[in-house]
Formats: C-alpha cells, structure tokens, sequence
C-alpha cells in the first residue's frame, strides 16, 4: 500500500486574466515521489508550483499538508538584488539554512558566495540558489528549471544529489536527460487539466501521443469546426515527432561523412578530401590560440586548435563555465582575432546570432513589432508570410499579434525571438545557450528548423539531449585550452571523454589499494616520515585544490570580469594555473607512494 499524501490540493482554482487557468483540480504528492511537471510555455506550470509552494494564493480549492513537512521552491530566477553578497542572499529570512551547510554546498558546487549580489553572472546565482534551497534540508523540493545556466560539472552534481536526496520533489525542466534520469512521475498540465502517470519522463512521450490520438479520433467524429482548430497544435505535436524520426536518421548519415573527413579521433583533417570541397568550407581555422591577461600572467584559452567547417555542419560546443567557449564562438566567427594562427571566413559568409540576453526582447514592443516592425506581412527568407500565419508555424496563438512582450513568459519571448531571427536570411547561424526557458514541443521545433537550415550552425548549450538531436561535430573544451574535435553530439564526447585515461581516477584505485592494505594490517612502515606525511595528507589536498579550481573558474565565468577588472582576471587565471600545477603533481607523487605502498602488501 502507498504512504499518503505529504500535500495535497484537491478542488484547485485559479483565475488569470478574464478566465481560468486552472480549475478542478486535484493533486497528490507522496514523500518519494520524483514527479516532472511538463506543460507548453504559458500553461502555467510555475504559477502552479508557486501555489503548492503557498506563495501565491487560490481562488478556489483545499491545500493540505503533513504537520512538519517544509516545503521548499528553487526559483527559476532568483532575486539577489537586495543583498550585497551571494551569501546574504542564501542566508536570509526566517527559514534561513545554517551558514556551514551552505558553505559546504557552495564547496561542492565551486561558487564563492562572498561575490558580489549585483555583478554576479546568471550562473552564479543559480547555484547561489541551489546552496540556499538544498541546505534547508526540504521534506518536499519544488525546482523550476533547475538547469538553466548551469554547466555540464554543475549539472552532474545536482542530478548526483537529487539521486541520493530521501525526500519528494516536482521539477520543471526542459533538459530531457536530467527528466529521464530522475523521474519517477509524470504531471502533464494540459489546456487547464492536470493528468498524472506513474511513469518518468522516459515514458512520457508514448503516453502523450497516445492521449492526443485518442482525442483526435474523437474530434473527427465531430463536426465543429472550432473543435477541430482547438487541436491543431497537438496534430501537429505528434506529426514533428513522427518526421523528427526521418530527419535523426538524416543526422547520423551526416555524422559518419563528417567522421571520414576527419582524421585520427580527436583531431580534424584540414587536407582535401574532395574535389570542391574548399568551395564548401566556411570557415577555416589553422593553429590558433588565444590568451587572456597580462605578460607573465596569462592564461591560455585556446592552444593550436586547427578546423575546417564545411557547409552544412552543425556544430556544438561544450564545456565548463570558463572554460572558453564563448571565446573560441567569437574566434571562430571572426568577431575576435586569435594571438597566433589565421582564421579565414568564407567571403559570403551572412550570420545571425542569438544570444543569451535575449537584448531585442523590450518589453513595451508588441509581437507584430518584433516580427514585422508593426505591419501585417513578414520576408521569412525571401517568401513573404502574414504574420499571424508565421506565429502558427512557431506554436503562438496568432490572437496574440498585439500582445505586449513583457507580459509573455521567459519561454514564449525565447519562442518569439527565434521566430524573428529564422525568418531572416542568413548562411550561418549561431546559438548562445538557445534551449533556456522552452518548453519540450518548442525545442522539438526548433530541432526541426534547424535540420531544415540550409547553412551553417554553431551552438553552445549544456542541453545534452538537444545536442545529440541536431549536432554534427562537437567541439569540446576543458579549460587547459586543448579543445577536442568528436563526430557526432554530447554523448559521442563524453564517451570518448571517459575512455580517455584518467589520472585522477588512477589516483583513486591505488588509493582504494593502499586502504585496504592497511586494513588487512599489512606494513606501511618502510615508508619514509616525508613518504607517510604525503600518503596520508595528499587526498585531502587534492580534494582541497579541486575545490578551489571549480570556485575561481565560477568567478571567471562572468563574461564583463576581463574588461571591468583585468587585474582580478589575471589574478584568477594564475591561480588556476597554479592550482593545476599543484593538483597535476600532486597526484603523481600520490600515485608513486600508493604504488610503494601495494608492493609492500
């Protein structure tokens, strides 16, 4: 028999605007259970977290909760405004965590919360929010787009600790390797109703398309034609999927012709490999490196990295925050020059960028002023498009023509923003983290506008299941500015990532070894004083040096450090280095000793 209930909101209703968003509305929630909220952008999934978190009130409905049960709601963009620090931030109101478990949370995560609230990058107050949240020790945890700005390390923390955490939690996430992995159960909120399945997200899409099959069949029993427009979207829905099939076969017939250009794994090929194949490139990068920060203090981002990108590709770049990813786009692009080698643009070359800031978005603009500078027709690539037309293509409404930006969610102005930017002409398009704030069907869209592209794509994201859908080449970065070239998208890197030897792991073995050595009693004694004093101490410094790389490569990541604070640049990337230096030996005189210690057993 299931445990009840920890809370439960039976009857809910909320009014917004001239109607309903929800109503009738029951929900149920266990003390493990691990529940995805999926909806579309503007069905009100944080609205409804807001409500089971009780800081918004209902208009109709019955919340119950466990006497003792805290509840606990990671924003999706946390308020840092009105505190100094980061750390006042985590530490403020009346359920407060305790300062050492923040800190030992902030460890982890590598964030230095005495930063400064107001110049602190997106990034930095995510995990600022997440040591506030997880520290609380939460019965119940509400997380609204938990991912969003957070790096590939970061990521692999918070799904480590979510995997361990004994507690309940209903998370909104558009990362669909962070839902497979994690979930349990599966709320759908759908045209105001809520459903729930006793399936992850892993089975949640089967269970869709089944529902809306189910209703499309009905709907052409009727004869209402209003009926059959209300479900033009969910037809559509299920047809992407079904085509998406197609162009993911296409995908990886692009993969195994760009793996036969290149040469041995990790590096890429500049020779001809066909006839006209220089009429094809577009850009070609020959042995450049860029560095940043003064003479003697400088830190290397980018090292002899050679490339050839050819027409077509689509490639994806990852890493870190600060480990260059941003600096090899602008390289790449021409919008920077490299300290050492040529990066040559094809003469053609017409790029769009979408970035992060989202900078077009004003918030008085009304749709059609963003789309069409206020008129009724758009150019989408040389055909023109009614504009109400165009908005159906990008899942909007098209009543939504006049409505004001600011009042469209974080998703719908990304939505938006894609819309205005696909429809212009161009031969290169380059995306800056393009997967924040949509939902599941806008990304299925825009992995569909991106295989139907006609040029060149450049992305960085951290979303590891949008990059194995659209990519063709990933170039991935680990911070010492040696960058590796893999056919294919995240999944191809990181496997040949964990095939790669690892020292640190290696480390571990012989660390494993020489326990259990001492365990059985075997000697350790022939081992110097200086020997002993090393064996014994150098893990914990290891751990220690970790730490404070993962902290000053959080502070580095913020992209205004270089031109606002050069010196405190500079004096970062040392200490990196430095601590690198320092881990690097550390551990070779750590793996010499634990092979000392296991030829003694």
């Amino acid at each position: 028999m299931s445990a009840p209930p920890i809370l439960s909101y039976e009857n809910l209703g909320l009014i917004q605007g001239s109607g309903w968003l929800f109503r009738d509305m029951d929900i149920h929630i266990g003390p493990r259970d691990r529940l995805a909220l999926i909806g579309r952008n503007g069905a009100g999934k944080t609205t409804l977290l807001r409500l089971i978190a009780d800081q918004i009130e209902a208009d109709t409905g019955t919340r119950s909760i466990k006497p003792g049960t805290k509840v606990v709601m990671l924003e999706q963009e946390p308020d840092v405004s009105q505190y100094e620090t980061l750390m006042g931030f985590a530490l403020n109101g009346d359920d407060a965590p305790e300062r050492h478990g923040v800190e030992a949370i902030a460890d982890q995560l590598g964030i230095d919360l005495n930063r400064e609230a107001v110049s602190a990058s997106g990034g930095e107050k995510r995990r600022a929010a997440i040591c506030r949240a997880l520290a609380q020790e939460p019965d119940l945890l509400l997380l609204d787009e938990p991912t969003n700005h957070l790096d590939l390390s970061a990521i692999d923390w918070l799904e480590s600790w979510l995997n361990r955490y004994k507690g309940a939690f209903v998370t909104i996430s558009h990362d669909r390797t962070f839902l497979t992995r994690l979930t349990k159960q599966t709320l759908w909120l759908d045209r105001g109703s809520l459903r729930r399945q006793e399936v992850g997200f892993g089975g949640y899409e089967a269970w869709m398309e089944k529902i809306y099959a189910d209703e499309a069949q009905a709907v052409q029993k009727m004869d209402a034609k209003l009926k059959i427009e209300a479900h033009w979207l969910e037809r559509g829905v299920t047809a992407r999927r079904k085509r998406n099939q197609g162009r993911l076969q296409k995908l990886y017939e692009m993969r195994a012709t760009r793996a036969a250009m290149m040469g041995p794994a990790g590096t890429a090929s500049l020779k001809v490999v066909s006839d006209d194949v220089r009429t094809k490139s577009v850009i070609t990068a020959e042995n450049i490196s860029k560095s940043f920060g003064t003479d003697g203090e400088k830190r290397t981002i980018i090292r002899d990295f050679s490339l050839r990108i050819q027409r077509g590709d689509r490639i994806g770049v990852v890493g870190h925050n600060g480990a260059g990813k941003t600096t090899l786009l602008k390289l790449l692009t021409g919008e920077i020059a490299p300290d050492t080698g040529t990066v040559t643009l094809a003469k053609t070359l017409d790029g769009v960028i979408i970035d992060q800031q989202r900078s077009l978005m004003q918030p008085g603009k009304r749709v059609r002023d963003i789309l069409a500078e206020g008129g009724d027709w758009i150019d989408v690539r040389g055909t023109r498009k009614h504009v109400q037309g165009y908005l159906k293509e990008f899942l909007f409404d098209p009543s939504m023509v006049d409505t004001k930006v600011g009042t469209l969610s974080g998703g719908e102005r990304s939505r938006l923003l894609l819309a205005r930017e696909f429809a212009r002409a161009s031969n290169l398009l380059v995306l800056d983290e393009p997967t924040n704030d949509l939902d599941l069907e806008t990304l299925d869209l825009l992995q569909e506008v991106i295989a139907d592209y006609d040029g060149t794509v450049l992305i960085v994201s951290h979303d590891r299941d949008f990059l194995d859908r659209t990519v063709t080449l990933t170039l991935g970065l680990d911070g010492s500015g040696k960058v590796d070239i893999v056919a294919g998208g995240y999944a191809d890197w990181e496997a040949k990532r964990k095939s790669a030897p690892d020292k640190s792991k290696a480390a571990q073995k012989a660390k494993n070894t020489a326990q259990k050595a001492k365990a059985s009693g075997q000697p350790k004694r022939k081992l110097s004083y200086r020997d002993q004093r090393d064996y014994d101490g150098l893990p914990a410094r290891i751990e220690e040096l970790d730490t404070v790389i993962a902290r000053h490569e959080a502070e580095l990541n913020d992209p205004d450090l270089f031109t606002e604070n050069p010196a405190r640049f500079s004096e970062l990337s040392k200490a990196i280095e430095d601590a690198r230096t320092e881990k690097d030996a550390s551990e070779t005189r750590w793996l010499e000793l634990a092979e000392q210690v296991e030829s003694l057993a």
